[in-house]
């Protein structure tokens, strides 16, 4: 290679390696130009913000755009972060660790919801009213999410596993659809959906484990992070607001979801019934959720075997940006 040829090709590496970020003359990392935030019927704080608009207010000031994504469950939030088309990303904590078991450079910064939000479920004459009746039967399921993480820990807890069943791989809305009109026989439900299809259709909600649930987290790309970590915590403190108002206004909240999501309040306000907004830090019990979580992924052999549970859980949770924000 000639020094022409080397030179273009540092050049280009290095108009790569700025791509998308800009520096000051001290070299100093500056703001960005816009902040990318999903938000997901799954997370009420996320519909809220959006709906109130603090987060266009705040950043206004810094001369920052905001842009808004649907994520219509954990995979797709996580495949928005993978590909950048998010700088933060709602998901449940077990499925982010997964995603960081395949190399994603996802961080969780912050908790959205401590949920029930899933649960096995049927409908009342399909002659299931156990998690052993899943055997052989067609079951709906959204791969890479908290309710596909519930079913894989409900089988290996009654001795079945994937394999047993025969899986229909469907994004959320698509598998409460199907259970409706009989094309599954049971469905890993996800709320407001799974609400939806309790209240309006009958459905039976015939396993469930609370503690199989995992805590609802906001995750940001790890570069981002890096890159802007004042933004992060300025992106914390809209949600916390958002937070706060969803706690003190309950009747309210579920409007919005219900507007946002197409529901009926009732609907909603079952959905809203069943999130715990108490504690937004990413801490302890956070991790031991999320590596029980993936214990049992791994023994499934959908995390690889090599892979330190516990060492991944440390570098996906990072609660100090949170702990700066929060009092």
């Amino acid at each position: 290679m000639n020094w022409k040829k080397a030179i273009a090709v540092l050049s280009a590496a290095a108009a790569v390696g700025l791509a998308g970020c800009s520096s000051n003359a001290e070299g100093q990392e500056e703001q960005p130009d816009k902040v990318t935030l999903d938000y997901a019927y799954y997370s009420l704080t996320s519909l809220v913000l959006k709906e109130k608009g603090w987060a266009e207010e705040a950043f206004e000031e810094q001369g920052i755009e905001v842009e808004w994504v649907l994520s219509q469950g954990s995979n797709k939030a996580l495949e928005f972060l993978n590909s950048s088309s998010v700088d933060f990303g709602s998901t449940a904590g077990a499925a982010a660790l997964m995603a960081k078991a395949n190399n994603a450079p996802v961080e969780s910064v912050y908790l959205y919801s401590k949920p029930e939000w899933t649960a096995l479920v049927t409908n009342p004459d399909s002659g299931i009213s156990s998690v052993e009746d899943l055997k052989g039967k067609k079951v709906a399921a959204t791969l890479g999410t908290d309710p596909y993480i519930f079913l894989v820990r409900a089988l290996k807890d009654h001795g079945l596993s994937v394999d047993d069943i025969e899986l229909v791989n469907l994004q959320h809305p698509e598998g409460a659809s199907a259970l409706n009109s009989g094309n599954v026989d049971a469905w890993a439900g996800l709320d407001p959906h799974m609400a939806r299809n309790e209240l309006e259709a009958g459905a039976e909600l015939f396993y469930r484990k609370p503690e199989f649930n995992t805590y609802g987290t906001l995750n940001v790309r790890s570069a981002f992070a890096d890159d802007h970590p004042d933004v992060v915590k300025d992106v914390i403190k809209v949600y916390e607001k958002a937070r706060e108002w969803t706690v003190e206004h309950p009747d309210e909240a579920a409007e919005i979801l219900a507007e946002e999501a197409n529901l009926d309040l009732e609907v909603a306000k079952k959905s809203l019934d069943r999130n715990d907004l108490s504690d937004p830090v990413p801490g302890d019990a956070l991790k031991e959720t999320i590596q029980g979580a993936g214990t049992v992924l791994q023994e499934e052999e959908v995390i690889k075997p090599d892979v330190d549970i516990d060492q991944l859980t440390e570098d996906l949770v990072r609660p100090e940006f949170a702990e700066e924000v929060i009092e």
